[in-house]
This record gives C-alpha cells, structure tokens and sequence, in this order.
C-alpha cells in the first residue's frame, strides 16, 4: 500500500457518502456508497476480514480512492447509482441494458382521455400503466383494450364540432365523441372501465358490464345489449389467460436469480392487479463470486435509476442491509410508499418461485446462446483469416428508390448481440443518382475518418459483392485504415447459398447454409438492411407530404413545416376540420386548396 492511500484511509470523512477505488493507471474499479465512509471504506484493508473472492482481487489492484461526503445516506445511495451507470466500473455489478420501457398513459385529468404509448413517466397528473416488456406485452393489451373498449384512439382535438366521424366509429371502435354524438359522461365511464381493466380490478369491471347490459336489455336495447356481452366475453377470456394469482391487485415487481456453472440470471416479473404483463432478465456469465445481495441490490438501483415508476411492493430472494434506505428512495421516485419484501412463505413466495424458474430457463438459453456466437465467430476467424475472433463487426446499407432519398445505415454486433447505442445512419451527400458504389465509399469515409470516439471495429461487413467491397475498400484507403479487416456478403443471382468476398481474392467463399457463422452474418447484415430501409422510408414519406403540400397555393415554406409538425402526416391533414385548419393559421382559401390537392393524390392512388 503506498503512502498516499495509507495517508487517505488514515483521515476518512465520518459521513455518509460515496467512494471510488482506482487502479495505479487511474482506471475506476468499483464504486460504492456508505453510511459512514470511514467504516466503510477502511473494511476492505482490514486484516482477518472475511472477504469475497471479488473483493480479494479488488483490493490487490487498489491504488488510490477518493471520496464525496454527502448530507445523507439516501443522496449517496442515488450519487452512487448515477456514477455507476456513467463509468460502468469493472468491479461493479452493471445491468447492460440502455433502454427505456414502455409504459401506457392515460390523461385522466383531459375531458376525453386517450391511451398514448410512452418511455418516460413524468409527474403531470395522468395514470401510467407498465413496465410492458417485451413489446409484445403491451401490443397485446392494447389489442384487447382496443377490441373490448370503445375508446378514441385519434390524435384531433375533440369538441363535438367534426362533421364526420372516422373509419373507426363504422366498425363499431369508437362512438364519435368528436361529433357529439358520445357525451363526455358516457366517454367516461369507458375509461372507467379501461382503468379498472388496467389495474386488475376483475369484479369491479365484470360487475359494471353485467349491469350496463341489463340495463340497455332492459330498454330493448337489443345491438348494444349484444356489444356489451361480447366485450364481457372478450375480457373475462383475457383474465382467465393472464392473471397468475387471484390473492391481490397490488403492483409488483418480483426478482428471481438463478445460477448456472458461473453464470448468473436475475429475472424481474411485472405484475400489475394479479396481471403478468411482462418480464426482462439480465445475465452475468461469469459472477460466481457474487452473492445474491450482490446482484440484486445494484440491479434495484440501477433499473429504477431510468424514468420508469416503481410498483407498490418489491419481491426479492435475499434480505438487503439497507433496506429502509432503498424503500425510501423508491418510494420518493414513485410518489407513495414502496414495500420491500423477502418473503418465505406463501403465495408472494411461489411469486419468488416463478420468477426463479425464469431466470433459470433464460440462464439456460444465454448460455446456449453464448457457445453457438463463439462457434460463430471462431469459424468466422477461420473463414477470413483474422488474427483474433471478431467482437465488434460492423455492418453497412445503402438504401434509396431510384437514386432518391438515398440513405446509408451502420449497425453494431459486439460481445454476441446488437449495440443499437452505436447505429449510425448517414444521408448520402456526395452522390447523384442510384450509384450504391459511390454512396458505399461516402459512408465508409465518413465513418471511419470521423473523430467520433466510436470503438474500433475488429471487421466490417458490407452488403454486397466485389463492387461495393472495392468501394469501401477505398474508403478505408482514402482514411488511411486499409488495415481494417473487411468482407462483403452477397447471394448470387438466383441462388440461396450467401457467399463472402474478401479483399485481393476473385472468388468468393461459399457459406454452408446452417454454420453459426452464415446465421451471424446473416443476422448483421439483415439488421443493416432493416435500418437503412426505416431511415429511407421516413425520408422519403417527408419528403412525399412536403412535395404535395407544396403544391397548394398559399402556403410556403413556414406554414408548410407548421403543419407537417403539427398535424405529421397528410391523413391527419385531411381528416382535420375546417375550424382546425383555420386555427392552425390558414384562411379560407388555403383551406380549400388543401381539400383539393389531397382529394387529388388520394384519387391518384386508388
């Protein structure tokens, strides 16, 4: 131990704070948090302390620290959350996962509330439903809620004054509140009901629909009597399906870890009203030496440190010291009180059960996973000949429709899966016309003599045969990076083996259609594909509205933008009244000349 960190351990603040280790070249190795720093801080060098295998090795490499006093434990706990997600340290326990979630907004407080898919819950009055993970979560609810609620699902503002109603009022999905023909009451008491579906109150709902239908069979009202039964039907046939425990209708997250060799699983469960609405894991394959308080306490941390909202109570395997600590954090981002509970016993306990078994299948699949990308990517080594095998390759498009719009896309594979924080999509800017080989030798240009601190790719992947392999190829030359390692992927025509072309050589290597290495090439370049075609289409469906709007006298360049802002695309152009129109700073004239120009284009494309 060298004089300078003896002589900081030697006078340790008596406060709560955080602290960072480093290595002798500055490196950050770990990052903790602490009641009291001095105690803290000063266990780790204490001699007879039972320390983890982890720890061992963490101290072997300590060579300086620092610390930061804060006014209390909780800011350290949140200081320290933060840190870790923006140095990601070597010794830390980090979630490799950068998304955010999606959750279902409701404005309850708007007079005609509509359901809106969002990513970040903010404090403005509205009630917001999730975590839904994966995406198929929460596109399966909203089929339900579409098919079983009337509920506007349109974007206009809604005052009884629309002169018609949409496609969605003539089968039976909506009841026009926008032509006055649903009054805000009767709205309301849709949304109700969206509520009491969303928040697992079965018999509440299920009790109001019976009597609903009773009541308009009563009055012989015999259609809407037969609405009524059929979205009981569709509900009750959805409850049955997903609810997973009948005992409460408390939000829940529930954790569950399992183990495998040295590989490590922690499944999170989202539970909402006894609803299962979705789940997320993450995998460590090599933290044998972490203990389940370990894991599970950083992973709280830092999946509730993104703009998601926490659940009323929070199921875990293992008792955490600081406990109280996390629940009032928890309960700060949430806005009411946050329960922690390790349950033993019981039916919050088969909860736990389940959420193991879980994470005991995902551990399995990662790990099955792990050795057919390591197949991969040894065979791929062997194929191009590399020095190493690949962990960063990344893959390049083009995409355009006859020389227009022409786009390009980079995607990232690093470490067996899609890095989507490091895509990169370009406008072509240098090239006229459809030239997929010049666009190709842009793009790498710009990519590679980019001052962006982008990691080096171990190989790059190009969509296409020797053409656009040349292309880029003197891309990298133009750079001064021919010694980036670079192949093409390409099918011959009218064949379905996919060949790869190397740099130097004429002919190609042919791929054997079920090889790890032809899936994950196959998987980079698809993904590239997939990427430029999105990035094309947007531009292009801009530049589509913008040259019809164009067309319209008495609209230039500003109101053109307002309006494509605004409304965001010609359909909610057209289907806005004329009022609207007028609001949005049109005259009458305008107005008319919109109505014709679109009613043109629509009749051109029928």
């Amino acid at each position: 131990m060298t004089s300078t960190l003896q002589s900081k351990l030697d006078h340790l603040p008596d406060q709560p704070g955080v602290y960072l280790f480093r290595d002798e070249q500055g490196e950050l190795l770990y990052i903790g948090k602490a009641a009291v720093l001095s105690n803290r801080v000063r266990s780790y060098f204490q001699k007879g302390t039972d320390h983890s295998p982890k720890n061992i090795v963490l101290v072997s490499h300590i060579a300086d620290l620092e610390t930061i006093v804060t006014r209390s434990e909780l800011e350290a706990l949140i200081l320290e959350s933060n840190l870790i997600k923006q140095h990601r340290p070597r010794f830390n326990v980090v979630l490799r996962d950068d998304k955010q979630y999606p959750y279902l907004r409701l404005p309850i407080k708007e007079d005609f509330p509509r359901l809106s898919i969002v990513r970040r819950v903010q404090q403005d009055g509205a009630l917001y439903y999730g975590p839904y993970t994966p995406a198929g979560a929460l596109r399966e609810t909203l089929k339900v809620i579409k098919k079983a609620f009337p509920l506007a699902t349109c974007t206009i503002e809604i005052d009884g004054k629309a002169e018609r109603a949409c496609l969605e009022f003539e089968i039976k999905r909506c009841t026009a509140p926008c032509t006055g023909n649903q009054s805000k009451e009767d709205y309301r008491h849709i949304v109700a009901q969206v509520r009491q579906f969303l928040e697992g109150r079965d018999h509440e709902l299920l009790d109001d629909l019976r009597s609903q239908m009773e009541t308009v069979a009563a009055r012989e009202e015999f259609e809407e009597a037969a609405r009524l039964r059929d979205r009981l039907f569709n509900i009750e046939r959805t409850l049955e399906k997903q609810r997973i425990t009948q005992t409460t209708t408390t939000d829940q997250d529930v954790i569950g870890l399992a183990r495998q060799g040295t590989a490590v699983d922690l499944q999170i469960l989202f539970v909402r009203g006894g609803l299962l609405i979705g789940r997320k894991d993450f995998f460590w394959p090599n933290s044998a030496d972490a203990s389940d308080e370990e894991l599970v306490r950083p992973a709280i941390e830092q999946f509730y440190n993104k703009d998601g909202q926490p659940p009323k109570e929070l199921l875990i395997p293992t008792d955490l010291d600081d406990v109280m600590v996390i629940e009032e954090w928890l309960s700060g981002k949430r806005g009411n009180a946050v329960r922690i509970v390790a349950p033993e016993r019981g039916v919050k306990h088969q909860l736990l059960l389940l959420a193991e078994e879980n994470a005991a299948a995902a551990a399995a699949n990662h790990l099955r996973d792990e050795e057919i990308e390591r197949q991969a990517v040894e065979e791929l080594k062997r194929l191009v000949r590399l020095a190493v095998a690949p962990r960063r390759i990344e893959g390049f498009d083009i995409s355009n429709t006859m020389g227009n719009q022409s786009v390009a896309s980079m995607v990232v594979w690093e470490d067996g899966q899609m890095k989507k924080s490091d895509y990169r999509r370009f406008k072509i800017q240098t090239v006229t016309g459809a030239n997929d080989f010049a666009s190709m030798r842009e793009v790498v240009t710009r990519r590679y003599g980019d001052s962006e601190e982008l990691a080096r790719p171990d190989l790059i992947l190009i969509d296409g045969g020797l053409g656009q392999l040349a292309a880029a190829m003197e891309g990298l030359k133009q750079v001064g990076h021919r010694d980036l390692a670079i192949i093409g992927l390409a099918k011959a025509r009218g064949e379905k083996e996919e060949r790869i072309f190397l740099p130097g050589r004429k002919n190609p290597i042919l791929l054997r259609s079920n090889s790890p290495a032809t899936h994950l090439v196959q998987r980079i370049r698809d993904e590239a594909h997939r990427f430029a075609i999105t990035f094309h289409r947007k531009l292009r469906g801009k530049a589509l509205m913008a040259s019809r709007l164009d067309q319209v006298i008495g609209i230039g360049e500003i109101k053109r933008a307002s309006l494509l802002k605004r409304y965001g695309s010609l359909a909610n152009i057209a289907a806005a009244t004329d009022d609207e129109l007028t609001a949005a700073g049109l005259d009458s004239k305008a107005v008319a000349e919109i109505r014709k120009a679109l009613a043109k284009s629509t009749s051109s494309q029928s």
